[in-house]
């Protein structure tokens, strides 16, 4: 991914000239894949779950714990994203979006190794609290970084490393844990976040932090790192202006709610955010495994699983550098909910009949599940999975843009604790197809109100965006 990405960048460059006042995009790259390596083990913990919940389940040799207090591992997580996010809010703000980001290897160390000597459901439930902080701490400051650190012509791309840094974690972890145990897993993980730290410290933090904290001698720094270019002047000048009238608004809690453009925003936000949740994305990461195991067929679910992060990596690097820069945010978040309703149904169909319709043989079809699960991440790794990550950095204005994160983790939280609880409700008293038929019916709502809930972010600057949602045009030189 580096190596490809990087590559096209630099190609761009090229194509730009020479010119040492010419703006490098390659910095940013790294900045923000290096920030990646903290998604990278944000998602090996939160898909820890997918190889463990069966084995913790089926070795009753070193564990005494039912399929129900292993189902309560995943909303655990969400459970404490729900009561920190709003503690959070004010951290990338006080200390920085690098600083607060950098914060983000203590739960995880804390989780891996509660995890790696645990042996009582209990102790497994403390190491999935800490998860939840850390995913407070990603969210709450992985967006604003990617959002404030990319330049418009590159900031769709570099807006999906948050799932590129998650897909390849549950990649990884459902590789490793699948052929090993806790103990082993967690030590084998527990090196990255140290690397993240080492490595991420070299990296500067945001232009609008510096200048939000008036401090324009480190923002001006922060610019020649990013672009590479030896006069800054104009561009400093310019964010300068754009974060003093973003920061001149109060960004009061009142604020977010009540102000026309804050309010498009957070709808926006709230929207993504919701949709995203029941589109049954959340179900997939956990419960790969078990969904596999349910369907049954030829394939292993340990090997289908694999399969399916593989499949998530190559179709992310895919929608990285063919398809984001060349359509807009909301025709691909549209057909990407719209194809996403036509598999679940499928799926649906699939275990309603195998559940309850005995006198057919569906042994033929066992094919479906696994076809059903790849095409479900074909269609949704081009909008539905990747968008609100994406768009999260860019909608809010400086002044409101932490409470703003905070209230998206919250609906997060929340979306990610109903749809689990959800799942495992349906799939317990009613059977496996009730969950998918859920999904099915939101993915189908969420298709109609994409139309008119998704602005179009595409190429515009941060401050556009802003004069957009305010109903006004403006124009802007890209930073």
């Amino acid at each position: 991914m580096t190596k490809a990405v990087v590559g096209a960048m630099q190609k761009s460059d090229a194509a730009d000239g020479n010119n040492p006042n010419d703006e490098k995009i390659w910095p940013q790259v790294l900045a923000i894949l290096i920030a990646s390596l903290g998604a990278f083990t944000q998602g090996v913990c939160f898909a820890w779950t997918s190889p463990f919940i069966v084995k913790l389940v089926e070795d009753k040799v070193n564990y005494d714990i039912s399929e129900q207090e292993a189902s309560n591992l995943t909303i655990v997580q969400p459970l404490t994203v729900i009561l920190t996010c709003m503690i959070f809010s004010k951290i990338p703000d006080i200390i920085g979006r690098k600083k607060t980001l950098l914060l983000l290897s203590i739960p995880h160390i804390i989780a891996l190794t509660i995890a790696a000597f645990a042996k009582s459901i209990y102790v497994f439930y403390v190491s999935r609290m800490f998860v939840g902080l850390a995913n407070s701490f990603l969210w709450t400051a992985m967006p604003m970084y990617i959002g404030e650190v990319a330049s418009p012509k590159i900031r769709g791309a570099l807006g999906t490393a948050i799932t590129f840094g998650l897909n390849v974690g549950q990649f990884a972890v459902n590789i490793v844990g699948s052929y090993t145990d806790v103990f082993t897993t967690s030590f084998v993980f527990l090196p990255v976040p140290i690397i993240f730290v080492a490595l991420f410290a070299l990296m500067p933090d945001t232009p609008y932090y510096y200048l939000i904290k008036h401090q324009d001698e480190a923002a001006k720094k922060s610019l020649r790192f990013l672009t590479r270019k030896s006069n800054v002047e104009a561009e400093l000048k310019k964010l300068k202006s754009d974060v003093e009238r973003q920061m001149s608004e109060q960004g009061t809690w009142k604020d977010l709610f009540c102000i026309d453009s804050n309010r498009k925003a957070l709808l926006a936000g709230f929207f993504l955010r919701i949709s995203q949740m029941f589109s049954g994305n959340i179900v997939f990461v956990q419960y790969t495994q078990l969904i596999f195991k349910k369907a049954g067929g030829d394939v292993s679910p340990e090997v289908a699983s694999i399969i399916y992060n593989v499949l998530s990596i190559v179709l992310h690097i895919t929608v990285v550098l063919f398809i984001v820069k060349r359509f807009g945010r909301k025709p691909l978040y549209t057909w990407s909910s719209a194809l996403c309703t036509i598999v679940l149904a499928v799926m649906a169909v699939y275990f309603y009949v195998d559940e309850n319709m005995v006198e057919i043989d569906t042994s033929s079809l066992s094919w479906l599940p696994i076809t059903a699960v790849v095409s479900y991440q074909v269609v949704s790794s081009f909008g539905v999975t990747v968008m609100s990550s994406m768009m999260l950095g860019e909608l809010f204005s400086a002044s409101i843009k932490s409470k703003a994160m905070s209230v998206s983790m919250l609906i997060m939280a929340f979306g990610t604790f109903s749809s689990n609880a959800l799942f495992n409700l349906l799939n317990s008293n009613v059977g496996t197809y009730a969950p998918f038929l859920l999904f099915t019916i939101c993915t189908l709502i969420s298709t109609v109100l994409s139309l008119y809930m998704v602005p179009e972010t595409k190429d515009k600057t941060l401050e556009e965006i802003q004069m957009y949602l305010k109903g006004k045009k403006k124009s802007l030189t890209a930073l």
